[in-house]
C-alpha cells in the first residue's frame, strides 16, 4: 500500500497520458514522487506469468520424454545445472513488481515444468520463500511432459476450485497431445476473480500449417470464460501464459476476441494491453533475429469498468533487465537462455516474464 500525492504531479501527469480520466488521480497517488500525505490509501497488487523453459527434474521418468534432462542425457542435466536454474528463476521472479509492492507478484503462472515436484523445490527457495507460495498443479497430457501451474501467496488469494480443460487436437487423424488449459478460480483480497493459464501448441510445422491448433486452445479459454460471463457477466478474467501467437494472431484477435483499445470493449468481452507493446516492436522471445510477443495478459471487461468495486487494471509490464539478455555468441540481445541446442549457457529463460499491476481503493 503506497500513501502519496501531489496535485502538480496529477496535472501533469494527466496532460501527458491517455490513461482513462477516472483513474488519473488514482494513479498520481500511487507513484508520485512527492511525499505528501494523501487523503486516501490504496492498494496494487501484481499478477504474472513467466515460461520456465523446460524446468525438469534429474530423474528418468517413465512415460515421459525427459531422458535428456538426466545426468546421463544429451544435455547433461545434474544436480548443480538443476540447482543453478531454480536459483536464476527465484531471483527474477522475486523481482517481479516489487518496484512498486513489496510483496511481489501475488499470482504467477508458470509453463514448461516437468511436475509438481520441481516447484516444491522452486517455492522453498530463500528468495521467495517467505512468500509462502501454494501450488496448483495437475499432470497433463502432453506428449513432451511439460505442464502449466499456477502458484499463489495465500495473503491475497483464497482457492475456491480449479480444473485442467482438456484441448482436444488431431494429427493425421490420430490424438495430438498438448497442454491443457488450467482454470483456476478463487477470492483475490475478497473478491471473485478467475486466472486460466496456458501454453498453446508450438508453430511447429510453419505458422500457418499450425493456426488450428492454437485456434482450438484459444476456444477453450473463450468457452470456459462465456460459462463464467453466463453466471456473471462483470466476472473479472484474467487469461494469461505462452500462446505461441501474437496479440493480432487469429486465435487472440479472433477466436477470443480480445480487442486492442480498452474503450471499445463491452460487456462479457476482453482487452488485450500487450498490443501497444507489440506494436511498438517490443517483445517477449526471439528467433531468427526477430521479437514476438507470445508470453501475454488478456484481461475481461470487469477488469477495466469504472463503475465496478474493487481492482482495476493499470499498467502491463514486460520484465527485461540488462541480466535478461544474451551478452554474446549467436543469441546476443535475445533473452538469456539455459541451453542453445545442447550448449548450456547457464541462463534463465528463453522468455521474459510479463506481469500487470492492479489496483483499489483501501478500506
Amino acid at each position: 500500500m503506497l500513501r502519496t500525492n501531489s496535485q502538480h504531479y496529477c496535472s501533469s501527469f494527466q496532460s501527458r497520458s491517455r490513461i482513462p480520466r477516472h483513474l488519473f488521480f488514482l494513479l498520481c497517488l500511487l507513484f508520485a514522487s512527492s511525499a505528501v500525505t494523501a487523503q486516501q490509501n490504496y492498494k496494487i497488487a501484481a499478477v504474472g506469468f513467466y515460461n520456465f523453459e523446460n524446468l525438469f527434474d534429474t530423474l528418468d521418468t517413465e512415460d515421459v520424454r525427459d531422458t535428456e534432462f538426466t545426468p546421463t542425457g544429451s544435455k547433461v542435466w545434474n544436480t548443480k545445472r538443476y540447482q543453478a536454474k531454480l536459483d536464476n528463476l527465484a531471483k527474477v521472479v522475486a523481482e517481479l513488481g516489487t518496484d512498486v509492492t513489496p510483496d511481489g507478484v501475488a499470482i504467477l503462472g508458470v509453463s514448461e515444468i516437468e511436475n509438481r515436484s520441481v516447484l516444491e523445490d522452486f517455492v522453498k527457495h530463500p528468495l521467495i520463500k517467505d512468500r509462502n507460495y501454494q501450488i496448483i498443479h495437475q499432470d497433463s497430457p502432453d506428449e513432451r511432459g511439460i505442464d502449466v501451474a499456477l502458484l499463489y501467496n495465500p495473503k491475497y488469494f483464497e482457492l475456491k476450485g480449479h480444473e485442467n480443460l482438456f484441448v482436444e487436437l488431431y494429427r493425421d487423424g490420430e490424438p495430438d497431445y498438448t497442454r491443457d488449459v488450467l482454470l483456476v478460480s478463487g477470492n483475490f483480497d475478497g473478491e471473485p476473480m478467475h486466472f486460466m493459464v496456458n501454453h498453446w501448441p508450438s508453430r511447429s510445422g510453419g505458422e500457418a500449417a499450425s493456426q488450428p491448433a492454437r485456434n482450438k486452445a484459444a476456444l477453450v479459454c473463450k468457452t470456459a470464460a462465456d460459462s463464467i460471463f453466463a453466471e456473471d457477466p462483470k466476472a473479472k478474467i484474467v487469461i494469461m501464459g505462452d500462446l505461441n501467437d501474437d496479440p493480432i494472431s487469429p486465435s487472440v484477435k479472433e477466436v477470443i476476441g480480445a480487442k486492442t483499445n480498452r474503450r471499445k470493449v463491452r460487456k462479457a468481452e476482453f482487452y488485450n494491453p500487450m498490443y501497444e507493446l507489440y506494436r511498438k516492436g517490443i517483445g517477449t522471445l526471439a528467433y531468427r533475429d526477430a521479437w514476438s510477443l507470445f508470453d501475454q495478459m488478456i484481461l475481461s471487461d470487469g477488469l477495466l469498468d469504472e463503475r465496478q468495486e474493487g481492482y482495476q487494471f493499470y499498467k502491463v509490464r514486460i520484465h527485461s533487465p540488462r541480466y535478461l539478455l544474451q551478452k554474446h555468441g549467436r543469441f546476443k540481445g535475445y533473452p538469456f537462455r539455459t541451453f542453445g541446442g545442447n550448449e548450456y549457457l547457464g541462463g534463465y529463460s528463453d522468455h521474459f516474464p510479463v506481469y500487470i499491476f492492479m489496483v483499489k481503493p483501501a478500506e
